[in-house]
């Protein structure tokens, strides 16, 4: 196959024509992509552990053992009333 010189004048002028539109959807994207990556750090910024979590507390044997003596008082008192 023998191209003519208007043949690749033509090839030429579409091959430049969807350089240009590749080159269009390449800058959309690319601004696109940096407001996706704004959103993303202000989420971060946001949602990324600034609250600190509350650590577990623990209370001591002796602590229990008053709790559990204060509860059974509780009931004992419960106990004395309805069985009068």
């Amino acid at each position: 196959m023998i191209q003519s010189r208007e043949g690749e004048a033509t090839n030429m002028a579409n091959l430049s024509g969807i350089v240009k539109q590749l080159k269009k959807e390449r800058d959309l994207v690319q601004k696109q992509l940096s407001g996706i990556k704004a959103a993303i750090a202000a989420f971060t910024g946001v949602y990324a552990g600034t609250k600190p979590t509350r650590k577990k507390s623990t209370i001591s044997a002796a602590g229990r053992k008053r709790i559990a003596a204060a509860q059974r008082a509780r009931w004992a008192k419960v106990r004395a009333k309805k069985g009068t």
